[in-house]
């Protein structure tokens, strides 16, 4: 770790959260440095460059709402882009559209996986430019025809080049992928891309569905990667490799 390695903040009146977060954060490259509440932050942020902040939205006082509101409204331009990361109480969803709509970049439900919060501040701070390491690091990626799936940085490229998927686009796109010719059901994707926060009767895969299909396919009527098998689900039909890249 060094000083050029990206800052994170994270704010969470958990002591406990912050603490495992920012053990595991610096074990993976990361320089930390934690508030937990909004005054707090604000001297962090005064105090020192802070490249991305993990911001919860359920704290005492001002929540994580009213902070990502007040950052983004921030005469001070480098403050009013900091990217953030917002955690959500698991089924919250109405925190999270809210949350996004403020300016957050991405957001997670709690319980979550640190490994997957380190993958969203990755994408999130490559999405900024942000330096992550040597050109020549090797990252995992999935493989078909003449698309790369980065799994590590969730970045997508294809034929024309880099292609802007959501949070939801490029997790389903990750669930298909990863288990090519096999028929998934809607339950099946639903509970591959939102584990505990899937809610019964829940139609949002059909319709990420039709974006990522407008995304990838060439023509999006007549899906050539992703099928739809009546009375099961849907099926990724492309043979897909598993390689190993450079950043």
């Amino acid at each position: 770790m060094t000083e050029k390695s990206p800052h994170i903040l994270i704010v969470d009146d958990d002591r406990e959260i912050r603490d495992l977060l920012s053990r595991f954060l610096e074990k993976h490259g990361f320089r930390c440095s934690q508030a937990a509440e909004g005054r707090e932050m604000r001297r962090q942020l005064a105090d020192a460059k802070i490249d991305l902040m993990v911001l919860d939205v359920m704290m005492p006082g001002e929540t994580g709402l009213q902070l990502c509101a007040q950052l983004r409204a921030e005469k001070n331009s480098q403050v009013a882009r900091l990217p953030i990361i917002m955690l959500t109480a698991a089924g919250e969803e109405t925190d999270r559209i809210v949350g996004l709509e403020m300016g957050a970049d991405d957001y997670l439900p709690k319980p979550f996986s640190p490994r997957e919060l380190l993958a969203r501040i990755r994408a999130v701070l490559r999405r900024g430019g942000q330096d992550l390491g040597p050109v020549g690091e090797p990252v995992p990626l999935l493989v078909f025809e003449d698309w790369r799936i980065d799994l590590s940085g969730r970045r997508v490229s294809g034929p024309e080049g880099e292609v802007e998927l959501s949070t939801g686009e490029f997790d389903l796109l990750v669930a298909l992928a990863e288990r090519p010719q096999r028929v998934l059901s809607r339950d099946q994707l639903l509970d591959l891309t939102k584990g505990r926060t899937a809610q019964p009767f829940d139609r949002s895969i059909d319709v990420q569905i039709g974006r990522l299909r407008r995304k990838i396919e060439r023509d999006p009527a007549q899906p050539k990667f992703i099928t739809t098998v009546r009375g099961g689900g849907y099926m990724f039909t492309a043979k897909v490799a598993r390689e190993t890249g450079t950043a």
